[in-house]
């Protein structure tokens, strides 16, 4: 039995037994705090990356509309089409088929002359004469030498001869026969050197007549009476010219060297007779494409016996190909640069490029393009003179422009 009186006996508690009197105890939750920090941090992630982005939005917006503001503003248009041609016309430089400056072989003071500009002269003609005196002087000198050593040459070969026939009888050493022989040798190539030295100065002496090397006209007189005459090229005497028949040379670009053939004939324009077309031939080419120019240079020579052309004029050249589409633009879009003619087109994707052109007429408005342009190219109207192959322009709106490029009614 036991005792249950013992007030020092506390009662154990069983399980299942009714705590509510019992002090209640918070649960701790980690839990919550790690993804509380999580969230935090995602939002802070959420809000760079929101940042760096408009960055990158606003950088690129930037970038193209510096593109868009860097890109010349153009006026592209397509060209207006053009009457086919089957002739072009290139212009020409008119020269003298001789052409010659005339100088001075010898030195003295011009006495007279005979010829003035505007002549018409004959080959061998005298045109002036050149008072020598010193070179007259030296050639008496060189004849009176010349007799001296004629003289000692044929007593030196008088000696030679002598002592050759005492030889065989040893009347004379060899030795002073050979002396001899040697010494008419010498003394008849002494003879020689002084003949070609008279023979010298009478050609020089001949050069005091100055004659006309050609049938021409002298264009040209720079020398008067008692001037002084130098020898060689620092001062021109006469200029001639032979007119009576002409060379015109003239640069073809290289689409055309192939439809050239010799022989042929060309017809000639000069401004000077409007309406009238002088005939030519077409002698000789190049036969080779000039680099630079991509040109062929090619001569074409005209008769001129009556003396109605003139050389140094300029020609209108015209020469006969096979029919070929045309375009007609703006003189302001031509582009006229080191690499030749040009115009500016621009691409689908608004890119500039350079196009060299073969032009034909002009009328001072608009020219007439025979190569390089082909439909549906848009040409730009006025080009900046910084445009360069590859560039990126801004074609404008063609409806929001008048007539020649000009702003329409309404625009600002």
């Amino acid at each position: 039995m036991s005792d249950t009186s013992n007030p020092s006996q506390k009662p154990v508690p069983h399980e299942g037994h009714d705590t509510q009197h019992a002090p209640a105890q918070k649960p701790f939750a980690p839990g919550i705090a790690v993804m509380g920090v999580v969230i935090v941090l995602l939002l802070f992630a959420a809000l760079a990356a929101f940042g760096i982005l408009s960055r990158i939005h606003h950088d690129n917006m930037l970038a193209k509309t510096t593109r868009e503001t860097v890109a010349p503003a153009v006026i592209a248009l397509p060209p207006k089409p053009g009457a086919p041609v089957d002739m072009f016309t290139l212009p020409g430089n008119v020269t003298a088929y001789t052409d010659s400056p005339i100088y001075a072989r010898t030195s003295g003071y011009l006495t007279k002359w005979y010829y003035d500009i505007g002549s018409h002269v004959k080959k061998g003609a005298l045109l002036a004469e050149i008072a020598t005196p010193e070179l007259d002087q030296q050639l008496v000198q060189a004849e009176a030498d010349l007799g001296t050593s004629e003289a000692n040459a044929k007593n030196a070969h008088s000696q030679a001869q002598r002592y050759q026939d005492l030889a065989p009888s040893n009347a004379v050493s060899q030795q002073d026969t050979e002396t001899f022989t040697n010494q008419a040798a010498a003394t008849a190539s002494a003879v020689k050197s002084a003949r070609a030295n008279v023979d010298r100065l009478k050609e020089l002496q001949s050069f005091e007549k100055i004659y006309a090397p050609f049938d021409g006209v002298v264009t040209a007189r720079s020398i008067d009476i008692g001037q002084l005459v130098d020898t060689g090229a620092a001062n021109e005497l006469f200029h001639m010219q032979a007119l009576n028949t002409l060379r015109v040379y003239t640069n073809v670009p290289q689409m055309y060297s192939t439809s050239l053939k010799r022989g042929s004939k060309i017809d000639l324009t000069f401004p000077e007779y409007p309406g009238r077309t002088f005939q030519g031939k077409l002698v000789r080419t190049a036969d080779a494409i000039d680099p630079a120019s991509r040109t062929l240079l090619v001569e074409v020579d005209v008769e001129n016996r009556k003396g109605e052309l003139l050389p140094g004029s300029l020609a209108q050249v015209h020469f006969k190909t096979s029919s070929m589409q045309t375009f007609i633009i703006p003189v302001a879009a031509i582009i006229f640069r080191r690499e030749g003619t040009q115009v500016g087109t621009v691409g689908s994707d608004n890119i500039a490029h350079l196009i060299s052109v073969t032009i034909g007429q002009d009328d001072g408005a608009t020219v007439q393009i025979v190569n390089g342009l082909k439909d549906g190219d848009r040409v730009i109207q006025d080009p900046p003179d910084s445009l360069i192959e590859g560039e990126k322009v801004n074609p404008e709106n063609p409806a929001s422009q008048g007539e020649g490029g000009q702003p329409g009614p309404g625009s600002e």
